[in-house]
């Protein structure tokens, strides 16, 4: 069995950074979005790409697959947002297993109240403190590392 290769006290330092980074800046956007418009991030993260769509209509499957999430979730979430009349659900033509996701005219005027101020908290805490070069220089590192986690296995940098 090969030795583990462990984390070099730097490397660890930094990971330990980018873990509370991460739960740091999911929770500023969290309280924004919950602040500003009165919806969870959890609402957001399925009214973005549905916003973004033609006609405002996604497969669930293809939604969960956006986002990231297990159906249990996907399906629990939009129940709750349906509740509110911000997305309705509809048979899908081509399958009667699957299901569509409409955004509705006030899931609409929902996601289009909170982006201004969402975009804002991303610039201020994500984008702001970096100068153009850095933007551009983590943009290449955050694809490099995704490509790994992702197993397209892009060879490290020399």
């Amino acid at each position: 069995m090969p030795e583990p290769r462990w984390l070099a006290p730097h490397e660890a330092e930094i990971w330990s950074t980018y873990r509370r980074l991460s739960r740091e800046l999911q929770r500023a956007q969290d309280q924004q979005l919950q602040r500003d418009s009165g919806i969870s991030a959890a609402d957001y993260a399925l009214l973005a790409p549905l916003s973004e769509s033609e006609g405002g209509v996604l497969r669930a499957r293809d939604l969960g697959a956006e986002v990231g999430w297990e159906r249990s979730r996907l399906s629990h979430q939009i129940s709750r947002m349906e509740k509110r009349g911000l997305v309705a659900r509809e048979a899908c033509e081509d399958d009667a297993r699957g299901a569509m996701v409409r955004l509705t005219e006030k899931g609409r005027e929902t996601i289009e109240a909170a982006a201004p101020g969402h975009a804002e908290t991303v610039r201020r805490l994500f984008f702001d403190p970096l100068n153009p070069d850095e933007v551009g220089t983590l943009g290449m590192f955050l694809k490099r590392i995704m490509a790994a986690v992702e197993g397209r296995g892009e060879s490290p940098a020399p």
